[in-house]
């Protein structure tokens, strides 16, 4: 499909491969009316492949719009999904824009009373199903609203929509990467180039927290032994031959009762000396019930 773009923002073919890797293209059986347009064919077993050039032109014109605010403080990036939490954030954290990660607040676009109440320009979210309360609240205050849409996407109240497979975390990273990529590109704050934003598409992926715990795991163990000057020997390499068997006698232990035993001996002799236990006997009164005799 020729391009409507003019030649500069053009896709490139690394671009393209990225898209396919991350498998922006692959939609889901169901194909909502709104969205045919964007569809290329569909698969034998049902899957509707969405058309990659449309998907780049979508991208490309969104973060026109997105450059064209003053402030990027106006511009707020929502995502209920958990795959696009750390999307959102990062994306905010290199455009300067606002995000809304997690459960968005009933109101926050409405009620001026809530804590959390917000007024933006422009509004990103990352799957209109599921951030359907953030779009009903834009269209109540005339708040533009971008979307990543897959095929079975509903678009109303949706302004543009950039197609693409928004159920996976590899596809959901890379298109917010390319966006913010995009966006900094346009106001000149990074050169258009290929190593021009050093930035990894992989900080915008979603990471289970497990593996994160994990990994802070390692790497503290690992410092912890660089601080030490050495590496922790592993469990198996640990040297028990000094060591005492079970049921053996420590003579550590026997030397200290010995000194013990013979610090005490004195006291033991004077103890000694005193009247045993039978003289007291010897010495009790005698009582009527005749059981002592």
């Amino acid at each position: 499909m020729a391009s409507k773009l003019p030649s500069v923002l053009s896709a490139t073919e690394d671009e393209i491969q990225l898209l396919l890797a991350a498998q922006c293209h692959i939609g889901t059986k169901n194909c909502d009316k709104q969205m045919i347009p964007y569809v290329w064919k569909r698969r034998s077993d049902g899957i509707h492949i969405i058309n990659i050039g449309k998907t780049w032109e979508k991208l490309v014109f969104a973060a026109r719009i997105i450059a064209a605010i003053e402030n990027p403080n106006d511009v707020c990036v929502i995502s209920a999904r958990p795959y696009g939490h750390r999307a959102v954030l990062k994306f905010a954290a290199n455009t300067g824009a606002q995000a809304i990660a997690g459960r968005f607040t009933p109101g926050s676009f409405t009620n001026y009373i809530t804590r959390s109440f917000k007024e933006p320009r422009l509004i990103i979210v990352t799957d209109p199903r599921v951030d359907h309360q953030a779009i009903r609240e834009a269209s109540y205050v005339n708040i533009p609203v971008i979307a990543l849409c897959d095929t079975d996407a509903p678009l109303q109240f949706v302004d543009v929509a950039i197609p693409t497979n928004n159920k996976t975390k590899h596809s959901i990273g890379l298109i917010w990467w390319l966006l913010a990529r995009e966006v900094l590109r346009l106001r000149g704050t990074i050169p258009r180039s290929p190593d021009g934003w050093n930035v990894m598409v992989d900080m915008f992926f979603y990471r289970d927290p497990e593996e994160v715990e994990k990994q802070q795991q390692e790497e503290a163990a690992a410092k912890a032994a660089v601080t030490a000057g050495e590496e922790a020997p592993a469990p198996t390499e640990w040297d028990v031959s000094g060591g005492h068997q079970a049921g053996a006698i420590n003579p550590a232990l026997v030397e200290t009762s010995l000194d013990w035993a013979a610090d005490a001996a004195p006291t033991n002799t004077d103890w000694a000396a005193e009247p045993a236990v039978g003289n007291w006997a010897a010495d009790a009164p005698a009582t009527g019930g005749g059981g002592w005799d």
